[in-house]
């Protein structure tokens, strides 16, 4: 009797077998098992944002986690093909750092509503209103944008950019654009002032105070761990706010007993995934960009090689000098 190897979609469902009824999982399985074959045939790399659904998370990408993360891990991977399961901005991202890569998207109207509340032009104008100081750029930003920038960060790592940016420019403030509330938070924990710009994450800004005081009444000893994207008043009713990133890393440090993440709601599957004994209360928040990735889309954008990524090459060096300054930050 031939004993069969596993297939990939077997052993991926025995990560997300928690999370993804069997029924459901079926559904699924073809995808992940054709989208394998397809990255070994094309020498190709999956990179997932923390926000992608479980069976794309855990199923078919070979690199997850937050913007800072996939960044570094974009410049550092050996592949002729990257597909990036997240948003364009991030897909434009991973063409700066790895030129020589051919970069897709499984759906090109994968956007987001930071990068789209902030042009090129509205960058020139704050410079001019505001002579001498530095610009930190959200990477949740155009690669026009950060042309137009000093230096980008994330929202795992904004604090130290901008002490850094301040020390070594010898200013007390910075420009730091376009998410308003990431800015104000940044600007709170760190003490700089910053001038900001009225852009939200369409996700994060429809969390309010009175869903946390909820949240903790109807789940006794909850712990609530916020993204820096939402309101400064949700921020503060939360015990924990931190990037995509350092939630993970707080869950996997604490394990609190019960936990709610105030994030896009895919966020709570994944962690729910790899931490089986926290009790995971999900409010749902869910983005509609990030959602456009699915199993299918990614098979048919590497069966046919659709959706590339290019950029003009002098705003891409211009870009890629604002995302390198990050990077040399840490």
């Amino acid at each position: 009797m031939t004993v069969l190897d596993p297939r990939p979609s077997d052993l991926a469902y025995e990560r997300v077998a928690d999370v993804i009824p069997p029924v459901e999982w079926a559904g699924f399985a073809d995808d992940v098992d054709a989208i394998h074959a397809l990255k070994a045939e094309r020498h190709t790399v999956v990179l997932a944002h923390n926000y992608q659904t479980p069976e794309i998370f855990h199923g078919v990408a070979d690199i997850v986690g937050d913007s800072l993360a996939l960044a570094r891990r974009a410049q550092e991977v050996d592949a002729e093909v990257i597909v990036v399961a997240g948003v364009h901005f991030m897909a434009e991202t991973a063409k700066l750092l790895n030129p020589g890569a051919t970069v897709l998207v499984p759906d090109p109207l994968a956007g987001c509503s930071l990068a789209e509340s902030i042009t090129a032009d509205d960058v020139r104008a704050l410079k001019a209103a505001h002579p001498g100081l530095p610009v930190v750029t959200y990477v949740n930003t155009s690669a026009a944008v950060k042309a137009e920038s000093d230096v980008c960060c994330t929202s795992g790592n904004a604090v130290a950019v901008l002490r850094h940016v301040t020390r070594e420019w010898g200013v007390e403030r910075a420009i730091m654009i376009p998410d308003e509330y990431l800015a104000a938070n940044i600007s709170a924990e760190s003490g700089i002032e910053v001038v900001t710009h009225p852009g939200r994450c369409e996700v994060h800004e429809r969390f309010t105070p009175a869903d946390i005081a909820q949240i903790r009444e109807d789940h006794e000893g909850v712990v609530v761990i916020t993204h820096p994207e939402c309101p400064p008043e949700v921020v503060a009713a939360s015990d924990f706010a931190g990037s995509t990133a350092q939630m993970q890393a707080f869950v996997e440090r604490e394990q609190p007993a019960r936990l709610a993440l105030i994030t896009e709601c895919s966020m709570s599957d994944n962690l729910a995934a790899m931490n089986p004994g926290v009790d995971m209360i999900r409010p749902c928040n869910m983005c509609p960009h990030m959602k456009r990735n699915t199993l299918a889309k990614i098979r048919r954008s590497l069966e046919t090689m659709i959706h590339e990524v290019t950029l003009d090459a002098t705003t891409a060096e211009r870009a890629r000098l604002a995302v390198d300054r990050m990077l040399a930050i840490g």
